[in-house]
Parts: structure tokens; sequence; C-alpha cells
């Protein structure tokens, strides 16, 4: 006795195909949390061994599967003696902000509190606190990398 196998209809393609887009699509949505680091404050894998001391108000965690580091912006060297005033902050140094190395954009408050360009309507009381929101409120998006010019 033979058995016969029967043709492959379009409908089984159609089939196999969302089946593969389901399975690349739910891959890609895990990675980042597959991959991102076991404990805030663990050593990648590969890493070298103990760094150097971390200067006052930084930081690097992983948060929501996400890694944002921050920490105050070191300055860099002024060619124009006006340039100099212009840039100078009038309340101290900066801070430099990223999640997943795209930078978040911070203001400092009169106040002393930070505010961001994805909440900008909400101030928050430390740098970190700030970097956790707009991780809140973007969710799995990215930020742009595109640079901000201010005219």
């Amino acid at each position: 006795m033979t058995t016969r196998t029967a043709p492959i209809t379009r409908r089984d393609m159609m089939r196999a195909a969302l089946t593969t887009a389901v399975v690349v699509g739910t891959s890609a949505a895990v990675a980042p949390i597959v991959l991102a680091d076991p404990a805030p404050g663990a050593p990648a894998a590969g890493a070298p061994g103990p760094a150097a001391p971390v200067p006052a108000g930084t930081f690097d965690e992983v948060y929501r599967g996400r890694r944002i580091q921050g920490g105050p912006t070191t300055p860099a060297p002024v060619r124009r003696a006006v340039a100099r005033t212009a840039a100078a902050p009038a309340s101290g140094p900066g801070i430099e902000i990223s999640i997943d190395g795209r930078p978040l954009h911070v203001m400092r408050r009169a106040d002393g509190t930070y505010l961001s360009l994805v909440n900008h309507y909400q101030s928050f009381p430390t740098p970190l606190e700030v970097a956790r929101a707009a991780v809140d409120e973007i969710g799995t998006a990215q930020l742009s990398t595109t640079a901000l010019h201010h005219h």
C-alpha cells in the first residue's frame, strides 16, 4: 500500500510564515531582557576586574531591562572667551544621562530638581529618578539619536 502526500497549499505556506514571524518577533522583544546585566552593579561577563572608584553622583544600572547611566558632565575645552561665558552653566556642572547608550536630555530646575524631555511637565529630585521615570514612560521605544539644536 502506498501513501500519498498532499501538495503544500497556500494556507500551509501562510501558516509557516506567520509562525516564523511570531517566533522572530518574540525573540526580538525578549532579547533585551535576556541579554541585560544579571544584577545592578554586577560586572558583565568578560569585564575587567575591579575598576577605578566611581565619581560621586554617577550611576550605572539596569532598570526594567534598560541600561541607564549618568553622572556629572566633564567640561569640554573652550576655545573662545566669549563662548566660555555663554557656555558656563549658572548652577554648577551639568548632568549627562543615557538610556541604552542614547542620550537623555536633562535640565536642572532653579529649585534643584531635574526634568527631561521625556517627562518635561514633572520634576524629580535626582538624576537617577528622572532616568527611571523616562524608562517608565518610553517603555520599549528607543530615544532618538538626533541632536537637539537650540536657536
